[in-house]
């Protein structure tokens, strides 16, 4: 099931916010999120393996991965119908619309099965997602539900800028909010937890003076 029904007003939010940011999205967030092409190396899919992306957005990371593994299928995820509509047209004149499928739903709370025909995936990611995503405890538990056995959830977004100036940290974390975003301290805790529950292992790197954090979790 498709949990848009049941949050209209993010998915109203969402549409909102990317109405119009979409078109320039890319060309912005370059400068800024940083991490997503290590995530994307770090995939290592297997030949004819899947990856599912929860908060595709524009499709940039699907694309950019599509091109890094030719051989596997790729599966995207967004709340918002608008970046959704970018996202296609990205597929389209990428010539990989045939690999790569989307669907809207909340990425706290879907059935894949229904979406994609198929529950379970080799490789699940989030890309400065989690910080986006109110319920975003409920978001790691999901995707941790659906990567299949010996697959790996991989997952970057925002930290705690520990090693780096209060007043960077402070002036980030305004600006961040201005755009619904927030960087999700308890991070670490929610993974350790929700992996222990699966018998999963953990490793979770602090990168750029703790600006952002790389995590990953192998299913057993």
């Amino acid at each position: 099931m498709s949990a848009v029904a049941d949050n209209p007003s993010h998915a109203r939010l969402m549409d909102s916010v990317y109405r119009h940011q979409r078109h320039i999205y890319d060309l912005t967030r370059k400068f800024y999120l940083l991490g997503r092409d290590d995530l994307i190396d770090g995939l290592v899919v297997p030949r004819g393996g899947s990856v599912l992306e929860l908060g595709c957005g524009t499709g940039r990371n699907l694309a950019l991965a599509a091109g890094r593994y030719p051989k596997a299928l790729f599966y995207g995820l967004d709340i918002s119908q608008v970046m959704l509509e970018t996202a296609q047209k990205r597929l389209h004149r990428e010539h990989i619309h045939d690999i790569v499928r989307l669907a809207r739903g909340d990425a706290s709370d879907f059935d894949a099965a229904p979406l994609f025909g198929r529950s379970r995936f080799d490789r699940v990611f989030l890309s400065y997602a989690l910080s986006m995503i109110p319920p975003w405890e409920r978001t790691v538990s999901a995707a941790l539900d659906c990567v299949e056995s010996g697959g790996s959830l991989h997952i970057v977004d925002f930290g705690q800028q520990e090693n780096l100036p209060g007043w960077f940290r402070r002036g980030l974390r305004h600006w961040l909010a201005s755009f619904h975003v927030s960087p999700r301290d308890s991070l670490r805790e929610v993974l350790e937890s929700e992996c222990e529950k699966r018998g999963a292992s953990l490793r979770f790197d602090s990168c750029f003076g703790g600006y952002a954090v790389h995590a990953v979790a192998q299913m057993g």
